[in-house]
């Protein structure tokens, strides 16, 4: 098979793409909807398979969904009743969650598996809009708990023969992540200072790449742009499964006041 690439991209906030917004011109996702409605297009080939690596799951060791028709989880508050119907019944894939079990293992690395866990909003929220049919058999990978870089930065590696054998890699985040901070001056000044760090970082060849991203919290406004890692981690393993050559930032927008990206490693 053609190799995938992998992705990083920012999910939006809760079921956003759903919905007549709010919070903010009604206009403030659309862009990034209109680019997740291209990412099919922009694939070598379909995908045989889907591993998402969600910001909203956190487990011991790395865990994969095991079930063949997970239920979705609507892991927010305070949205329309409709949002809390959405529906995205795409098929669980149990040999895939069995080869990263396996690859992990090779690695040196722990994993285990989920049959109760659905998908959650960061996993079905963007991929309803990249993926409407629903029709690519999907796992949901967690982070490790602790939130250290350099494992994630491991994992990815550790998964990178699945891209040879058709599977895309998506880490579902946000590049920019203060709930506190959103719609004020500090949110913009403080994004953009750091989204130029990470676009450096990220478009640079592996080894200077996963020193800086290990690294991560030393960049300028790092930690008011994430108090708590977890929705820039899966970039992590994103890049981490992403190859020698540089990335490269292939959607930005401001929304809420905030510069968000999205990353693409071929």
């Amino acid at each position: 098979m053609t190799l995938q690439p992998t992705l990083y991209l920012p999910h939006g906030g809760g079921p956003c793409f759903f919905m007549d917004w709010s919070w903010g011109p009604p206009d403030t996702w659309h862009r990034l909807a209109a680019w997740l409605g291209t990412l099919g297009a922009s694939l070598p080939e379909r995908p045989a398979a889907l591993l998402v690596v969600s910001a909203h799951w956190e487990a011991p060791v790395p865990t994969c969904t095991t079930g063949e028709r997970p239920a979705l989880i609507y892991d927010y508050e305070g949205f329309p009743p409709h949002t809390y119907e959405l529906e995205w019944p795409a098929p669980g894939a149990p040999a895939l969650t069995a080869r990263v079990q396996a690859l992990l293992a090779e690695a040196g690395l722990p994993a285990a598996g989920d049959a109760t866990r659905g998908f959650d909003h960061g996993v079905f929220v963007p991929l309803k809009v990249a993926f409407p049919a629903a029709d690519v058999p999907t796992v949901a990978l967690s982070l490790q708990a602790g939130l250290d870089p350099a494992a994630h930065l491991a994992i990815g590696r550790a998964l990178a023969p699945l891209r040879a054998e058709g599977v895309l890699l998506v880490g579902s985040g946000m590049s920019y992540h203060n709930l506190r901070a959103f719609m004020t001056p500090r949110a913009l000044a403080d994004s953009r200072a750091f989204d130029e760090w990470l676009t450096d970082a990220v478009t640079s060849p592996r080894a200077p790449r996963e020193v800086a991203l290990a690294h991560w919290d030393e960049a300028p406004a790092a930690r008011a742009s994430h108090p708590r890692a977890e929705h820039l981690l899966p970039l992590m393993v994103a890049a981490g499964a992403g190859g020698e050559a540089p990335g490269r930032r292939v959607f930005g927008d401001e929304v809420m006041g905030a510069v968000v990206s999205a990353f693409r490693f071929d």
